[in-house]
């Protein structure tokens, strides 16, 4: 108990952008309970409800202490999922490897295309480089570009949020062609929030380039009124090329799990896999209004202990 009113009392020594799920690395001597514990009074300033949780917050917590399917491992890893990804609905949706490696200095950049996305199969962002034009590229930038990669293999991402599928991933670097929307802002992400393989949630994310926004709709593309992650953009999605098949690699994806985070990318038709999140925002951004935290955690039913 004294760690936990330590931890309350005293200035929080990094804190990272919670827009991106980067979030708290301190404080190590917590136990996982204490740390998700503290942190959330921290955030929310109320007590964690582990015997009856209601909120989506409060349950993506119980979901990280006692919901541990090793499957989780793998499909949290960016390298690995691959695999189950080919495997459940086909290779068609993965985003082409150009190279897997150990250590930033193993990378040939001479053997690169021109365009191409490096990236920690373990973290969040942390360490990543989005390259479009290799030729501007000098050995000094190469050099920082390897040391910021050793940064990000270096970084314990479980310790952020104590998001258990990360403490045992073999970290690894990645390399994937890069996908470009031509207009600079960055491609659009489509983030499907999906309960026991039922996608309930939209999230859309524009303008990643410059300022992120996220706007959050209904499954039919209505557009749902509140904030989280980020500031909304008002966005107005149109007509979705293929979105159904979006739905339906959702659904096919998330099957069987309480609940997932399917990202997926549609330039022009095309889908493309991004990743599978199984804590969206670590369980600690607000919602605006607060009420959507508790809908959320109404299409949450979590499984027996």
């Amino acid at each position: 108990m004294n760690k936990i009113l330590d931890f309350l009392k005293h200035p929080v020594k990094k804190l990272r952008n919670r827009s991106n799920g980067r979030f708290i690395k301190t404080h190590t001597s917590l136990d996982d309970e204490q740390f998700l514990k503290a942190y959330f009074k921290r955030i929310f300033h109320r007590e964690l409800n582990l015997d009856n949780p209601q909120t989506f917050d409060e349950k993506l917590q119980w979901l990280k202490l006692y919901d541990r399917n090793p499957k989780y491992v793998i499909q949290s890893d960016k390298y690995l999922v691959r695999n189950f990804v080919k495997e459940t609905v086909g290779e068609k949706y993965l985003i082409p490897l150009l190279g897997v490696w150990d250590n930033p200095e193993e990378i040939d950049f001479n053997l690169l295309p021109n365009e191409f996305v490096l990236k920690c199969n373990h973290n969040s962002g942390k360490g990543m480089y989005i390259c479009k034009n290799k030729q501007i590229l000098n050995n000094s930038d190469i050099q920082t570009i390897k040391s910021n990669l050793q940064k990000g293999l270096d970084e314990d991402y479980f310790l952020q949020g104590r998001e258990w599928p990360y403490k045992n991933i073999p970290r690894k670097i990645v390399a994937e062609e890069y996908l470009g929307n031509g207009d600079g802002t960055g491609i659009i992400d489509y983030k499907f929030f999906c309960f026991n393989g039922s996608p309930k949630c939209l999230l859309i994310a524009t303008n990643r380039a410059f300022d992120v926004r996220f706007d959050y709709f209904d499954i039919d593309l209505n557009p749902l009124p509140f904030e989280q992650g980020g500031k909304r953009g008002f966005y107005k999605p149109g007509i979705i090329k293929n979105y159904d098949e979006m739905i339906s690699v959702a659904k096919t994806l998330s099957k069987g799990i309480p609940h997932v985070r399917i990202d997926l990318y549609n330039v022009d038709g095309k889908i493309y896999f991004g990743e599978m999140t199984f804590f969206d925002s670590s369980g600690f951004a607000l919602f605006k209004p607060e009420k959507w935290d508790y809908v959320f955690g109404e299409w949450l039913t979590l499984p027996n202990r």
